[in-house]
């Protein structure tokens, strides 16, 4: 990097053509893509490299993103050591409803959690490329974000001092509590909400998979799920008030729950073990439209947070990912933005066809629990419909696998 020094400040200044906010899921494809093309870039990220690879977080990965990974040799690992699931269980009224959406797609769900994920991408753009990335950044700030010569600026955590990167263009890859979807405001853009007003106490034990695909537990107490991880750790959610104290959630009461609502006849029972991770998350959504203001392209949960009730935030993370890597590179390489102005209006059908199906399903898990007769009846109504119709089965799987919208 070339250093300079400001005419009205001691701050250091680099130069990188393009600087990536955030080093997730999809701050590192980005980083990645831009990497393999020779052009130069710099990743700032405020956590340490030991907290992005290990922070829990969702795990199922749908075969499209798997294989445009896999295109630009960033899914080895995943591929060697994913398990694979096809199918999914609906537990209702007693009875298990197995549903085989794989076949109906001709695609799979890979399951392999977001801090492996977050680690091979690490790898291959530091370790093995080269890549420029900053871990432990303070007060990142961005500057001149509707000129042609915007910078980043942040505290190194080392040292003390303010750095400024000028750059071409940043890539927002921050998440929902970064910084770079504030440069992205009201006043320049709609942030649509949508609040569930219900919460999940998100669970990770310390127990092997009591089945061996993903199970939906519709039950009057309220929403459970099972979800495997490993074959030693599952993942459990369990319908909770939002905003409610995992300490109301003590061990014996998680497993009664799980047991009353996932117990239906010939269903082997659920093996307990210790609570390694306990969170309620308040289901909620929001979509920045336009995703872009003059040379800064949100990706991620920067640009739309997905609530986990069809694990669609990931996949989404990652389609923003290549569509912004891609562009990046024709403009850099070619001086060609027709992609990068184009960039907000090819993610968006994608993001607005996924926040629709999460909120279609979050109708379907939670009208037994609602309270309502009401919601219970067309949610009911629904469920048979997927378990009865072939047209509407077929619709389901396609939605569920992320197969619409050209995959």
């Amino acid at each position: 990097m070339d250093l300079a020094s400001t005419p009205e400040s001691s701050t250091p200044r680099r130069r990188a053509r393009i600087v990536v906010v955030g080093a997730g899921p999809a701050g590192l494809t980005v980083a990645n893509i831009l990497r393999a093309a020779s052009v130069d870039c710099v990743v700032v990220e405020s956590e340490s490299r030991e907290f992005i690879e290990q922070r829990p977080r969702a795990g199922f990965i749908e075969e499209w993103a798997v294989r445009a990974l896999e295109e630009r040799g960033l899914a080895d690992r995943l591929l060697a050591h994913a398990q694979t699931h096809s199918e999914c269980e609906f537990r209702w009224a007693g009875e298990r409803h197995r549903f085989s959406y794989g076949e109906l797609s001709g695609h799979r769900h890979f399951v392999y959690p977001q801090p492996l994920l977050v680690t091979d991408l690490v790898r291959a753009y530091a370790d093995r490329a080269g890549g420029d990335i900053r871990f432990g950044v303070r007060d990142v700030e961005l500057h001149g974000v509707d000129t042609d010569r915007p910078s980043v600026s942040y505290t190194d955590p080392e040292t003390g001092e303010r750095v400024r990167i000028d750059c071409d263009a940043i890539a927002g890859c921050d998440g929902a509590r970064g910084v770079t979807r504030g440069y992205v405001g009201a006043e320049r853009a709609i942030v649509a909400r949508h609040d569930y007003g219900i919460g999940w106490l998100a669970l990770l034990a310390e127990a092997p998979p009591s089945s061996d695909c993903v199970v939906f537990g519709l039950h009057p107490r309220g929403f459970a799920a099972h979800m495997a991880r490993s074959p030693e750790v599952t993942r459990y959610y369990l319908e909770c008030p939002p905003g409610d104290d995992p300490g109301n959630w003590p061990h014996a009461r998680v497993w009664s729950e799980l047991h009353a609502r996932l117990s239906v006849a010939g269903a082997p029972p659920l093996t307990e073990g210790r609570l390694i991770e306990k969170r309620v998350l308040d289901m909620h959504n929001y979509v920045v439209e336009p995703m872009s203001h003059g040379r800064l392209y949100l990706a991620g949960d920067a640009a739309h947070l997905a609530a986990p009730i069809a694990a669609k935030g990931m996949n989404l993370a990652l389609h923003d990912a290549l569509l912004l890597g891609d562009a990046l590179v024709a403009y850099c390489a070619q001086g060609d933005d027709a992609e990068l102005n184009g960039y907000s209006e090819a993610c968006l059908p994608r993001v607005w066809q996924y926040q629709e199906f999460s909120q279609w399903l979050s109708e379907l898990l939670h009208g037994a629990s609602s309270g309502d007769p009401f919601k219970a009846g067309t949610a009911a109504a629904r469920l048979r419909r997927i378990l009865r119709s072939p047209a509407a089965a077929a619709a389901f799987a396609e939605l569920y696998i992320g197969k619409g919208d050209g995959n």
